[in-house]
């Protein structure tokens, strides 16, 4: 399964991650490659402890990215 994960370059470095589809599960590294891998950890991690617990496991069908044009001034 395939989860669309959200890369947000912190100001001091490195990355943090968030993952739509699964709520509360967050990751970081400081490289690109690093946030990448350490989410896929994460979020198999919190597959796994779902699963224990009998819950339901979320798909990533529901969301969608895109851009969207502001004006501001």
């Amino acid at each position: 399964m395939k989860y669309k994960v959200i890369l947000h370059k912190e100001e001091g470095g490195g990355f943090s991650v968030t993952v739509p589809a699964i709520s509360g599960c967050f990751s970081q590294g400081e490289t690109w490659e690093e946030a990448i891998a350490n989410s896929r950890e994460a979020i198999e991690c919190h597959i796994e402890s779902l699963k224990k617990d009998g819950e339901p496991i979320p798909l990533d069908e529901n969301f969608y990215l895109n851009e969207v044009e502001v004006a501001f001034g």
